[in-house]
């Protein structure tokens, strides 16, 4: 198939006169010709990564290239190192395929009639037939994917012996889930920003190894399960992880609805069968990471600590009063922001006051006057191990939902 689609991108750039770059739907390269000449920075970076960016693909979307159906010229774009172009798209009874591209600099390309050379035909229908193939085999891996995530034992174990047999996978050492997350205030991710989060999982599978792991979009969020192989030792889930934030800020540079990204990682478990485990427990760490951003854009589930309690409650979360009424009282006294945080530092430093005032850089004394008046609005006792305990609890409680926002 590779070798048909080459000769007819090498036809088309002959009959043309310049070089010619075919695309998928999706604006994945497919196969490209020859290239001299003048080349911009988009064309370069489609050739060597073998993909477009979600910021170009706006770009052209905006143009109108997915609905046309005679050939269109594209505008220059000096903020994305952008030539102009001309964009064939290509249709088989309707439903789009692909693109061709020609760079056209100086709007000199004359409109060859590349229908009378029935090339555009011969490429129609070598796109429909390498799409219905490849559509086969995503959606097979896609839904093998999903069963992983979400079925029976029985049912998961069934899925694992069909991806060992199929040769989908290399192996089913142990497993761990890494969940990407996009934060896009108010709104679910569209098509672009879908498409986004692809590319980064597959350009971060590829580094892994095909065979060494999965991956799939679900409604807003996607997911890459590692199983054995490299990521049995070392490097490690959480290399995979930097490297999946990594291409997940590459791939949405110039996206302006998506405020930031989010890694979580989920616990290593025996096989793939049992991913489902690690899955929840990334996708619940992606989301207090959502929540907190202080946490960071890479959050391991082992590293939550008391979040791990938290996050599971889910919808059932309770009032941070119902965990300690006095927190309520500190929340309100707005005169004095800065209690919150020397009791915060105070209880995450199991009550060591010489700690905790360096860590403020405070003098002993107005530290203690700190946490008496603490005492005083909370109506508590920072002496009594199970107010402490509650206390601490309210906060972190706060911090998830959002009733606590210190500073900084």
């Amino acid at each position: 198939m590779q070798g048909e689609l080459q000769r007819i991108v090498d036809a088309l750039a002959a009959h043309a006169g310049r070089p010619a770059l075919i695309e998928d739907r999706r604006q994945r390269v497919v196969v490209y010709s020859e290239h001299t000449g003048v080349m911009d920075d988009v064309r370069k970076a489609s050739i060597l990564r073998r993909q477009t960016t979600p910021e170009v693909m706006a770009w052209f979307r905006d143009v109108g290239i997915m609905e046309a159906r005679e050939p269109v010229r594209t505008p220059a774009s000096a903020e994305l190192d952008l030539l102009p172009r001309v964009c064939v798209p290509i249709r088989h009874q309707d439903l789009l395929l692909g693109f061709v591209w020609f760079i056209d600099p100086d709007g000199t390309m004359a409109d060859t009639d590349l229908e009378a050379t029935g090339l555009v035909s011969e490429l129609s229908l070598a796109l429909y037939r390498e799409n219905l193939l490849g559509e086969l085999a995503s959606q097979r891996e896609t839904e093998v994917a999903r069963t992983l995530l979400a079925d029976s034992a029985a049912t998961r174990d069934r899925s694992v012996r069909a991806l060992r047999e199929a040769g989908l996978i290399a192996g089913d050492g142990p497993a761990t889930a890494l969940v990407a997350q996009l934060v896009i205030p108010g709104q679910p991710p569209d098509e672009v920003a879908r498409l986004a989060l692809e590319q980064a999982l597959v350009t971060t599978r590829r580094w892994i190894g095909t065979r060494e792991a999965l991956h799939v979009v679900r409604d807003d969020h996607g997911v890459l399960l590692l199983c054995g192989g490299r990521f049995a030792g070392r490097p490690s889930p959480e290399a995979a992880a930097k490297l999946l934030d990594d291409n997940l800020r590459q791939a949405t540079r110039g996206l302006s609805a998506v405020e930031r990204t989010v890694v979580g990682i989920g616990q290593a478990r025996a096989g793939l069968a049992d991913a489902v485990g690690s899955y929840g427990e990334a996708l619940r760490s992606a989301r207090v990471g959502v929540r907190l951003p202080a946490l960071g854009r890479v959050v391991s589930w082992s590293g939550l600590g008391i979040y791990r309690v938290l996050s599971r409650l889910d919808g059932q979360q309770p009032d941070i009063s119902d965990v300690h009424p006095g927190l309520e009282r500190l929340l309100r006294e707005q005169s004095n922001p800065v209690l919150l945080e020397t009791l915060e530092r105070y209880l995450d430093l199991a009550g060591n006051a010489h700690a905790t005032a360096e860590q403020l850089r405070l003098h002993r004394t107005t530290l203690y006057y700190r946490l008496q008046r603490i005492e005083e609005l909370a109506e508590t006792d920072l002496k009594d191990g199970n107010e402490r305990l509650c206390l601490h609890l309210a906060l972190k409680l706060g911090r998830l939902t959002g009733r606590y926002r210190p500073e900084g």
